[in-house]
């Protein structure tokens, strides 16, 4: 089992962060832990690649509906998109109605930068 690697980078107003292995029940708590320290920061805009993620659970998943729910009540100017997603991840998103809700881009698709409505 892959362990949940999580990296970050600061690209103009954007924090992208890096994301690779699996988030399951054994490390969700790690990445809202992550989340909650850069939230603390006063970032509002992120963008999560999960180029590198072979798995979600419900507690990733539940931990991914937090990150977008702290983002929609930092208001007008905070956005939040999940880009590279592998095709079976995509998957658990669309099934959960998740992909609904979370702006979600494939590996496949283009993952231009979000302005500041939160949309392409």
């Amino acid at each position: 089992m892959a362990n949940l690697v999580l990296t970050k980078e600061k690209k103009e107003d954007k924090l992208h962060v890096f994301a690779s292995g699996r988030i399951d029940s054994s490390n969700s708590f790690d990445l809202q832990s992550f989340f909650n320290d850069i939230f603390v920061t006063g970032e509002k805009k992120i963008i999560l690649d999960f180029n590198k993620i072979e798995y979600i659970s419900s507690a990733g998943l539940r931990v991914v509906l937090f990150i977008q729910k702290k983002i929609n009540s930092l208001g007008v100017n905070a956005s939040f998109k999940v880009i590279n997603v592998a095709a079976n991840v995509k998957e658990v998103f669309d099934m959960t109605g998740f992909s609904d809700i979370i702006m979600i881009k494939t590996q496949n698709e283009d993952s231009k930068d979000i302005d500041q409505t939160g949309e392409n």
